[in-house]
This record gives structure tokens, C-alpha cells and sequence, in this order.
């Protein structure tokens, strides 16, 4: 029987089975609890919603089953209160998932009577999922919080772009309060900088796209212009055709003032105003690439005045600097549009002509700058140096371009004042080339490349091996064996000439000790060089050398020196030969009669042989005028009492006239190509054994048999 006062005591059995469905049914977490609180019973929304089944959770507290670390203390005691009392109650709680995903509920909590005599009383608990509606309210305190706290302004406008709402940022910005702007237009702040094609440009992409983004100029309601950073969204609600506009923009003229500064700093000269290297750098690039387009010339021109450092000592750097900056004036005044000057150093200007430049402008240039001007009262004259160069015609970078500039602009000083000097770029490649060479010359004389081959000198009366001339060649690791005039051009009057020349004579040397502890007493020609020969440490380094081959005769090394080198210094050279005669050494004139100092040399130096170059020996047999030389050559030497050697012979009639005409030495193909060291004892023997010591001329199987 149910009591009296149960709800449901007027109820049909049926009805409250239609009842038990409704629970089963509906979407609300529906929980019925003890009279101690503890859960008997949930419905399918309750596990489905929460991840718990009732087998699992039967007998539990809420409290250990719904609520997390964030669910409300005060919210918790309410509803034990409201248990311990068996009173009803309601709330929004915030309960837990089984797997810890937060969610808002709903409360309602009421004691349920027995329903007849025996039965236990209990809760009904009815949770109804509110989680949506709690994170929409949330998202609306945090969209209120940043529109009013947004240090950005915002201006909220219905489809007619009428104003609806401003955020405070917008008044502290624009100086217009809320109330003032409500239902006006935006257009209230335009600064009027902007044309009617601009606006309309900027609404054509918002009806395109629904968005714009851009910088703009506006003013503030005491009529002082901005600059802002604005960006302008169309929101779209769900009605057809019904759309708001968020437009939100900052005061970014600060910033873009700030930017001018740094933009100034980093590529404008403080003291006159004029570009930097930096941005000169930037403009020579598109210089470049509109010469390329155009089929222009560019010219590039590094200006230097000339004593400026004595002036600005006489003057005072204050009064310098004030040169400067008219000089600076002037440069700039005297270039056409378009064209650029660049302050680069202290006293350095570059100019970049578009206009590809003549003589007259270079000319004009020098004498823009050596216009009067005043200094102290007094009336002073500068002058500068400048050097060009051309683009395309010189085809390096910017800065390369500016550093070619330079070299020239270092050339016309030494040509003297008030002078300018063109950039040679093909002269600039072969100076690049040869430094690169000597680079590799080096690091081959550090890596022990370079060795010595030896070509035999015979004396014609007897046929008798006198001696070899040391010739250099480089084991390249790469190109194999390469011949001296493959690489001794590029040493001239380089760095590197005395040391590679040092290393000759050590090599020489070395080597003739060994073949004297091998029996054999064989002269050794060397060539020195003008530079190696003038060099201060020469004669002590050579003497210094002797001294660690005690048992080697001096008089076996014959230095030769080049007739066809300039010697500088011709006293100095006589001094140094004869020094090293006095040590026991031989001296010889190289490829004489190829020079201009022929006689000059073997009357002042102190010669003990004469060579005659190998270029009159090859063709004397067909020409006159060769056959000629070589014989007054001979006959020079014999009357300075001077043996004479000839290279170049290859042939027996080669060494068959030059008998006749009384040279004494030959060497050259016909006898022998140069040796490798390895193989100069072997060859010796082979000919001693063909000409032995005391044989007569043309007894033997003899390469130059007896005419």
C-alpha cells in the first residue's frame, strides 16, 4: 500500500512504469541514493555520459565517484546539508568523468518518502549536462574582458558599417568617447591622405574575402594624424544576408618613427646625410640589374681627398667636418637624378653614375671638389684622387666593384694629385691568377715538389763532360712534371723568388756531395736570379751553406747570372759576384747578347764564362744574321780571355761550326735532354766510356765526328 502523502500513491501501476521508462529514456543523469546517501541506482544517460557502470559504482558516495580538484567546496557541503536533512536542493556542480574530462551539471536533489510500510526512503538525484551553456558564458566574460581590456582598438559595425560598439581602447587611441561615435560611421577619423581608389579597393577584398589587413592614416579627434595597423573581419550569423563588422587597429606611429631612426642609422652617414656602404651596397645591386635590362654602364667611382688628415689637423676636426659636409654638397648638386653619393670612411665618398660616365664628368667631379671654400677665414683648395670602374665591364659584385674602385682610386694617387685612374679588369684577373699561383708555389715548396734535373756541358776540344746546369722542375700532384716556363714567370719579382732560389743552390749543392762521395767531380751550373742575386742575405747564406760541405770545391759552382736581366744595382751586383769569387766561385753571363747590357756587364761584373743564348745557336745554320752574332760573341769572349759556352746545339753541324768559330762549351739536345738526378751517374759513365780521357777527337764512335 503506498502512504497517503506519496506523490505517487494516486498513481496506476502503469502510469509509474511509464515513469521508470521515462528515467531510462531521458537525456538528464538520473542517480537514486540510499538513505545514507550511497548510490543504488543510475540510468543508461548517467554510464553513458560518466563513463561508470552501476556494478562498479553501487554503494558509493558521489563524492568519490563525480566530483575532481576543481569541483566547489561550498557546492559539496551544500548538498550534504541538504542530505543530512533530508532537504531538496539545486546547483550547478562541477563533476568528473571516469576518465577525468570535466563537466557541468545541473543539480537537483530530493529525499524520496517510502512508498509503503518497510520500504527504505532515499534521493533522487536529476543531473542535466550544462557544460555548453557554462563554456559559452565563459567564452562571453573572456570576449567582454578583451574587448574592454584589449590594448587594441575595436570598433564593432552592422551591416551599413553604423558604429555599434568601442571598446575604452578605442576612446584612449582616437579621443572620441563611446557615446559620441555610436551610429557614425567610421569615416570620422579619415585623415583624408587616402584616395577614393583606396577605400574601395580595401572594401572590394572584404566582400571578397571577408577580411583586409593593411597600414592606414587617420586622425585623432584633436586633428593630429596616426598611423595605424588596422584589420577589418566580416562575421557572418546564421540569418542569410546578416553580417557585423570587428574592425581592430593600433597606434603604430611610434614605432614606424622609431623604425625611420633605425633605418637612418643603419644606412645613412650621421655627419652628411649621405647613404652609407651599406645601403650604397643595395643600390649598386639594382643599379646592376637595371644596367642588365637597360644594356647600360655603370660607373663606380672611389673618391679620396687628398691631405685631408694634414687639414683636418690644422683646422680642428670641428671645422673637418664642416668641409666634409660641403664637399658632400657639392658632390651631390653636381650628379644627375638617380645618381648616388655615399660617404664610406672619414674622406671617402663612392659615386654611383647610372649614366656610364665620360673623361669630362670624372673631370667635373675633380673639379667640384677643388672649388675654393673657407676655413677659418682663410680661403683653402682641395683636390682628391678617383678611381673608376665600369660595369659590365667589370663584372664583380657590389662590393667587389667598390673594392676595384678603390685599387684604381690608390693608382691615381700615385700618379699625384687631382688625377683619376680606370680599373683594368683584365689586368686585375691576371694579378688574381698570379696570386693564386704563387699561393700554389708555396704550398709546393713547403710540400718538397719542386726537384732539380741536370743537362750535360761538353768541351769540344776532347768531347770531355765539363759539367751539368741544374735546371728546376715541379712534380705538380695534379698536371704532373711541369718545365720551368711553366711557372718561374709568375715568381718574378714575387716573395717567393729568393726562397725558391735558396732552395736551388741548397739542391745543387746537396747534390754535387753526393756524386763527389760517389767519386765524382762534376761542375754545376745554377742560375740566380736579379732579385735572389740583390738580395742582402745572398753571399752569407751561400757561405754559410759551403761551410757544411767542407770537402766540396767551390770552383765546380759556377753561378750564372742573367745578361738579359736588368740589374738595378750594378755596383752592388759587382760586389756580391765578387765576393763569391773570392769563396772560390765561378761566375757566368746568361743568354748573352739578348740584352741591352752586353758589354755593360762584362766590363763591370766580374765574369769568368759567357753563355750565348740558345735562340742565335738554334737557327745560325740558315741564318746570316745569327751566324754572325754568335761569332762576334766568340770573338768578344776571346778577346776578354773569356771561354764561351753555347746552348742549344742539336745537331753535329751545330757542334761542328761553332768549333770552327773557337766556342769552347756546348750543351743541348744533341748531347743530352735534361736528367732526372737519379740518372746523371749512369749517363756519365755511358759517355766517359765513349770518350775516354787522352782519346783524339773522331777516334771513337763519336757523336761529333771530325768534318
Amino acid at each position: 500500500m503506498r502512504s497517503p502523502h506519496d506523490p505517487t500513491s494516486n498513481l496506476s501501476d502503469e502510469l509509474v512504469g511509464r515513469l521508470a521508462s521515462v528515467a531510462f529514456a531521458t537525456r538528464n543523469l538520473v542517480v537514486i541514493l540510499d538513505e545514507a546517501g550511497m548510490i543504488e541506482w543510475v540510468n543508461p544517460s548517467f554510464e553513458e555520459q560518466t563513463g561508470y557502470h552501476i556494478d562498479n559504482i553501487r554503494g558509493k558516495a558521489p563524492r568519490d565517484v563525480l566530483y575532481g580538484p576543481d569541483t566547489d567546496p561550498d557546492t559539496i557541503k551544500k548538498f550534504r546539508r541538504a542530505l543530512f536533512r533530508g532537504e531538496s536542493t539545486s546547483a550547478d556542480i562541477l563533476n568528473y568523468t571516469r576518465s577525468g574530462q570535466p563537466f557541468w551539471v545541473h543539480c537537483l536533489c530530493k529525499p524520496i518518502e517510502p512508498v509503503q510500510e518497510g520500504a527504505r526512503a532515499g534521493f533522487v538525484a536529476i543531473l542535466n549536462n550544462i557544460s555548453d551553456r557554462k563554456n559559452g558564458e565563459r567564452n562571453l566574460r573572456i570576449a567582454a574582458s578583451v574587448f574592454d581590456r584589449s590594448h587594441e582598438a575595436i570598433i564593432i559595425t552592422d551591416r551599413n558599417n553604423r558604429i555599434l560598439d568601442v571598446n575604452p581602447a578605442f576612446s584612449r587611441i582616437t579621443g572620441y568617447g563611446r557615446e559620441e561615435v555610436l551610429g557614425l560611421l567610421p569615416s570620422i577619423l579619415s585623415s583624408g591622405r587616402h584616395s577614393r581608389e583606396y577605400y574601395q579597393s580595401m572594401w572590394h577584398t572584404i566582400e571578397t574575402t571577408d577580411h583586409w589587413r593593411g597600414e592606414i592614416w587617420n586622425r585623432r579627434k584633436n586633428g593630429e594624424e596616426y598611423i595605424e595597423l588596422l584589420s577589418i573581419s566580416r562575421v557572418h550569423l546564421e540569418e542569410p544576408g546578416q553580417y557585423y563588422h570587428v574592425a581592430a587597429f593600433s597606434d603604430i606611429t611610434t614605432l614606424k618613427n622609431h623604425a625611420k631612426e633605425l633605418d637612418r642609422a643603419a644606412n645613412y652617414d650621421e655627419l652628411t646625410g649621405l647613404p652609407n656602404r651599406q645601403l650604397l651596397e643595395e643600390r649598386l645591386q639594382s643599379a646592376k640589374a637595371y644596367a642588365d635590362r637597360q644594356k647600360r654602364t655603370l660607373s663606380i667611382c672611389y673618391l679620396d681627398l687628398d691631405g685631408f688628415k694634414s687639414l683636418n689637423e690644422r683646422f680642428g676636426k670641428a671645422e673637418g667636418d664642416r668641409i666634409l659636409k660641403t664637399t658632400a654638397e657639392r658632390l651631390t648638386h653636381t650628379l644627375r637624378s638617380g645618381d648616388t653619393v655615399a660617404r664610406v670612411g672619414g674622406d671617402e665618398f663612392v659615386l654611383l653614375l647610372k649614366s656610364g660616365g665620360h673623361e669630362s664628368v670624372y673631370q667635373r667631379i675633380l673639379a667640384t671638389v677643388a672649388e675654393p671654400l673657407s676655413a677659418q677665414d682663410q680661403t683653402i683648395s682641395l683636390t682628391a684622387s678617383l678611381g673608376i670602374t665600369r660595369y659590365p665591364e667589370d663584372q664583380g659584385d657590389a662590393e667587389g666593384l667598390i673594392r676595384h674602385a678603390d685599387q684604381a682610386m690608390y693608382s691615381a694617387k700615385e700618379k699625384g694629385r687631382n688625377q683619376y685612374h680606370l680599373f683594368d679588369p683584365d689586368l686585375n684577373e691576371f694579378r688574381k691568377q698570379r696570386r693564386e699561383q704563387l699561393t700554389e708555389i708555396a704550398r709546393a715548396l713547403e710540400n718538397d715538389e719542386f726537384c732539380l734535373y741536370f743537362q750535360p756541358q761538353i768541351r769540344l776540344s776532347d768531347n770531355r763532360l765539363m759539367g751539368f746546369e741544374a735546371l728546376i722542375r715541379w712534380q705538380h700532384p695534379e698536371h704532373g712534371l711541369l718545365a720551368p716556363g711553366q711557372f718561374l714567370p709568375t715568381l718574378e719579382n714575387s716573395y717567393l723568388e729568393v726562397p725558391l732560389g735558396q732552395w736551388v743552390l741548397k739542391e745543387a749543392i746537396h747534390q754535387m756531395n753526393i756524386w763527389r762521395e760517389a767519386g765524382h767531380r762534376f761542375g754545376v751550373s745554377i742560375n740566380i736570379s736579379a732579385q735572389h742575386l740583390m738580395d742582402r742575405s745572398f753571399a752569407d747564406y751561400l757561405e754559410s751553406y759551403l761551410h757544411s760541405h767542407p770537402g766540396l770545391d767551390p770552383g765546380l759552382v759556377t753561378l750564372e747570372v742573367l745578361e738579359s736581366t736588368a740589374l738595378e744595382d750594378t755596383k752592388h751586383a759587382s760586389n756580391v759576384l765578387s765576393r763569391c769569387r773570392e769563396m772560390g766561385l765561378q761566375v757566368g753571363l746568361d743568354d748573352f747578347g739578348t740584352g741591352f747590357s752586353s758589354l755593360t756587364y762584362l766590363r763591370t761584373l766580374p765574369v769568368d764564362m759567357i753563355k750565348i743564348d740558345q735562340s742565335f745557336v738554334l737557327n745560325m745554320l740558315t741564318n746570316a744574321n745569327d751566324r754572325a752574332i754568335v761569332e762576334s760573341v766568340i770573338f768578344l769572349a776571346q778577346r776578354f780571355s773569356r771561354p764561351v759556352l753555347a746552348e742549344g746545339v742539336e745537331t753535329p753541324d751545330h757542334a761542328r761550326a761553332l768549333r770552327s768559330m773557337g766556342c769552347d762549351q756546348i750543351q743541348g739536345f744533341g748531347i743530352a735532354r735534361p736528367l732526372p738526378a737519379g740518372e746523371v751517374l749512369a749517363w756519365a759513365n755511358d759517355w766517359d766510356q765513349k770518350y775516354k780521357p787522352g782519346s783524339e777527337p773522331g777516334q771513337s764512335d763519336t757523336l761529333f765526328p771530325e768534318a
